[in-house]
């Protein structure tokens, strides 16, 4: 099996080089009419802010969306578009940027958002959901484990958790050109692995993923949903990678629905 290619979206997407300028477009152009703070500072690397919109009256909560690219590439100013869907309902949005791969490894990103959480969320008051795409779908699920050790105020907040397209299970990826970046062994994939944790008890999980996706990130996803039992598993009709976010746009979308709730919102 040719594993780069297997877990290659790209290659196997058409138009895919329009999909980052139309996203950044998008986002630039989002943020210019927007209620909120960008660039607010939850540690001291460059790379370690965040972006928080906010919606016209009294939050009724905060959604957190972390990006994918891998652990390699992208930051939050891509993406910022993708809180209109919640925002629209009444809930605050936290985007947060992370150090990238090679520079740090993939357990360093992880203590990146575990580190961003607790400050985002003394922003806004409130229930927590996190959403996250791809590498960012593996992040947020990563805070689930207790490993992680969210401070106890901030875990008793999480509402939710909906990871999109996640990798779940890190040990594929050591059969990629892409570990010369990671430099993963056997037991840094399984300690960064959701599949290998239990999660916290009592979090409504939800995975979803495109049904137009590479084999590989449809097994990704059923790995998180069978390893952690009670989650959910949404498999999106005709979406692939690119696409499968795309939801998070519109307030009345499904997505946007999983992420804060049926209901929530008006």
């Amino acid at each position: 099996m040719d594993w780069d290619d297997a877990y290659a979206n790209a290659a196997h997407i058409a138009g895919a080089d329009a999909y980052p300028p139309r996203w950044a477009a998008a986002a630039a152009a989002f943020r210019a009419g927007a209620r909120g703070e960008t660039d607010l500072p939850y540690g001291d690397h460059p790379r370690q802010r965040f972006d928080i919109f906010l919606p016209a009256g009294r939050a009724l909560g905060l959604a957190v969306f972390v990006h994918g690219g891998y652990w390699l590439r992208f930051d939050k100013s891509v993406w910022s578009h993708l809180a209109a869907g919640p925002l629209a309902r009444g809930w605050a949005v936290a985007m947060p940027s992370y150090r990238l791969a090679p520079e740090v490894p993939i357990a360093a990103i992880t203590a990146d958002i575990a580190a961003a959480l607790p400050v985002m969320a003394r922003l806004v008051p409130g229930p927590l959901a996190l959403a996250g795409h791809s590498a960012g779908g593996h992040l947020v699920a990563r805070m689930l484990c207790a490993d992680v050790g969210l401070p106890r105020a901030v875990a008793e907040r999480l509402a939710r958790v909906v990871p999109i397209s996640p990798v779940s299970d890190l040990r594929p990826l050591l059969r990629t050109r892409m570990n010369d970046s990671f430099r993963l062994d056997d037991a840094a994939a399984r300690a960064e692995s959701p599949v290998c944790h239990a999660p916290r008890l009592g979090v409504p999980v939800t995975v979803w993923v495109g049904a137009d996706e590479r084999p590989v990130f449809l097994d990704q996803a059923r790995w998180l949903a069978e390893a952690w039992p009670g989650t959910d598993l949404h498999i999106a009709p005709g979406l692939h990678h690119f696409d499968v976010i795309e939801g998070l746009t519109r307030p009345d979308s499904p997505l946007t629905e999983a992420v804060i709730g049926p209901g929530a919102g008006g």
